[in-house]
């Protein structure tokens, strides 16, 4: 799974700390190998985490939205950023001083809150290693579908209305999938009834039944 909900304690510190700021669409917050020096709070829109690979593609690693702190890792460990951070809509992020984290983690507290996102950083990527050894590319696709319903979904009538920021590509490159066979995948949870589609939007109509498609790593 992404991030779990940033615990307010941490959020409220580098909100003290830090001033929000507008980004554009496309615009990046910091790139892949800069030095660390601010960390950001995300109050609206979604952001693609993502590096190069050693042939020059683009591998995204994860979508961040509301909530979410990015741009922490590289200040507790000092090496250089190893992501971009794209903007993919129009993004408002708190941006404080590497020094405010440091300073903000002599607080008990907020430590404590840091070791928990950490801590869910860390299942997300057994969970992942998991994930890409056990699945096919239907059990990828319908478990990035059932994190961000979970995290970023609204109940409705119809079901779990999901807005996707992503383009195929990007979704088949979390999905660690070519771009037809995502496509392939979105059309089987179609004609199973799980999901229905639409410009940037799915609708989930069974979560259970796209757990199921998962693979039950739910639970791991």
């Amino acid at each position: 799974m992404p991030d779990q909900e940033t615990p307010d304690v941490l959020g409220e510190a580098l909100r003290r700390a830090g001033h929000l700021r507008q980004f554009a669409a496309g615009q990046a917050l910091f790139v892949e190998g800069d030095g660390a020096e601010r960390v950001f709070v995300i109050e609206s829109g979604w952001v693609l985490l993502s590096c190069a690979a050693p042939d020059g593609r683009e591998v995204v690693l994860g979508l961040r939205g509301p909530g979410d702190v990015i741009g922490d890792m590289s200040i507790l460990d000092g090496e250089p950023r190893s992501a971009t951070a794209l903007a993919l809509d129009p993004l408002g992020a708190i941006v404080a001083p590497a020094s405010a984290l440091t300073a903000a983690l002599a607080d008990p507290g907020v430590a404590q809150a840091m070791i928990r996102v950490l801590a869910a950083r860390l299942r997300d990527a057994d969970r992942k290693r998991v994930e890409f050894s056990a699945l096919d590319t239907l059990g990828r696709v319908a478990w990035r579908l059932l994190e961000l319903s979970e995290r970023f979904g609204t109940s409705t009538d119809d079901g779990i209305v999901v807005e996707l920021p992503l383009s195929q590509e990007q979704l088949a490159s979390w999905c660690g999938s070519s771009r037809e066979a995502t496509v392939k995948a979105l059309a089987s949870l179609r004609g199973l009834g799980t999901i229905t589609t639409g410009r940037r939007r799915v609708v989930i109509s069974s979560a259970e039944a796209l757990a199921r498609h998962a693979g039950g790593l739910a639970g791991v």
